[in-house]
């Protein structure tokens, strides 16, 4: 078996038009196939202030650098959250917990939540440049953008972190296989 074995596309559901469901070269078939099977901790990102607040679920995020603090995030160019992020030039990544598996649904998007309303129902503090954290994440990382670099259908942004912070003896939300896990103990 090689590296890219190809994978059946997946079956649209009864409500979902056969029209709808992305047709995919093999290659990328496999390759989504692949990376479902990388377990990741769910975060997200934060930008604005006020009505101007958006957000997004991710699971890219990595440190870059230690010296200085820096990480990254890979964010679809597409996403209503790029251009704030662009504009704004400071943003939070908010790393989850078990219990905020429904500020991941909210920040992904789900039930049509736009802009500020993906921030109800939990509580939001801030840290040095302003952008709103989540009071009881895991970890959080306070950034300034540092650089963005388009490739493909994502741009690679890099924050610089100006400040962080950690809630101890807590366990991180993570996605893996198309769905939300915990750590067993």
């Amino acid at each position: 078996m090689n590296a890219h074995t190809p994978v059946a596309a997946p079956t649209p559901s009864p409500t979902q038009s056969p029209s709808l469901a992305p047709e995919l070269p093999d290659a990328s078939l496999a390759f989504r196939a692949a990376m479902r099977k990388l377990a990741g901790a769910v975060s997200v990102l934060t930008v604005g202030t006020g009505d101007e607040r958006t957000g997004l679920t991710a699971t890219s995020v990595t440190s870059l650098s230690v010296e200085p603090p820096t990480l990254l995030i890979a964010v679809n160019r597409g996403s209503s959250s790029f251009a704030p992020l662009l504009k704004e030039r400071s943003f939070a990544i908010n790393v989850l917990r078990p219990h905020h598996q429904p500020i991941a649904d909210q920040f992904a998007g789900k039930g049509g939540l736009k802009g500020p309303a993906r921030y109800q129902g939990a509580d939001w503090t801030r840290l040095e440049t302003g952008a709103p954290v989540l009071a009881d994440a895991l970890a959080a990382f306070d950034c300034e953008l540092e650089d963005a670099i388009e490739r493909h259908s994502h741009v690679i942004v890099i924050g610089r972190v100006v400040a962080s912070r950690i809630t101890e003896s807590a366990q991180p939300l993570l996605y893996w296989a198309g769905g939300y896990r915990g750590l067993a103990d």
